[in-house]
């Protein structure tokens, strides 16, 4: 079975409580949730949080939408991961962060065909240079190579996310990354400050067609690139950043 699991949590760093934010009179979690829900590939979506009880609000909002909802360890996302495509039989894993409300479904099975095309142990188009907007990122990965990675991964950096033990491992895994050098690569929507917040508001309220398409943010931006200026200060990988900081600490 090819499953998605969108990765949450209220405990956002520099944004707590970002993913039940309101953007067109919906919390940011429903919007990725219907966006991911428009892939023509995916068989199953879960939504996988925390035990922690500020997390209880996330499982009870996913069962008002009929969405399976998975709990585990808050720090230890891949472990999170593992035991939630166990519990519901993944073959194939998706991986969508819940920061993500403007995922483009048509990304989505793009990976997802790329990786079994070729039969890939890992699949991503978070590559560097980057090559996909900041928001669209996709990683697809086996049931073996998830197990493999959850019973090898020690560094903190590489049990909080998902991507860093594959990245780290090239050798171990027969990996694809996926390119696109059509697109304007430095255009960022991913939700994880205010800033974001008010450019993706901005962009639902001037695209009304669902699901949004990356081509239907483009040509926002072609027509008003000011927008995209709101946010365009801010490294989208702080929170990667500072896992790799507790890696040096405990070393």
């Amino acid at each position: 079975m090819i499953g998605c699991i969108i990765q949450s949590r209220m405990s956002s760093r520099r944004l707590p409580g970002k993913i039940m934010k309101i953007v067109d009179s919906k919390p940011i979690l429903y919007h990725v949730i219907n966006q991911v829900s428009s892939s023509k590939i995916l068989e199953k979506i879960v939504v996988a949080t925390s035990t922690n009880t500020d997390d209880d609000m996330i499982e009870n909002f996913t069962k008002k939408l009929g969405i399976s909802c998975f709990r585990g360890k808050l720090n230890d996302v891949l472990g999170r991961h593992y035991q939630c495509a166990k519990k519901f039989s993944f073959d194939t894993i998706v991986r969508i962060p819940s920061d993500k409300p403007l995922i483009d479904p048509n990304v989505i099975d793009e990976v997802i065909t790329q990786f079994t095309s070729g039969q890939y142990d890992y699949a991503s188009n978070f590559v560097y240079p980057l090559q996909y907007n900041i928001g669209t990122e996709v990683e697809v990965f086996s049931f073996k190579a998830l197990e493999k990675a959850n019973k090898s991964a020690k560094k903190l950096s590489e049990r909080e996310h998902i991507f860093p033990y594959f990245h780290n491992h090239k050798n171990k895994f027969k990996i694809k990354f996926v390119s696109n050098l059509n697109d304007v690569n430095h255009l960022r929507y991913s939700l994880d400050r205010k800033e974001d917040l008010k450019l993706i508001q901005e962009v639902f309220s001037r695209i009304k067609k669902r699901p949004i398409l990356k081509n239907d943010i483009l040509e926002l931006f072609s027509k008003n690139p000011e927008f995209f200026d709101i946010n365009k200060y801010f490294d989208p990988n702080e929170g990667q950043i500072q896992s790799l900081k507790h890696d040096i600490k405990s070393s």
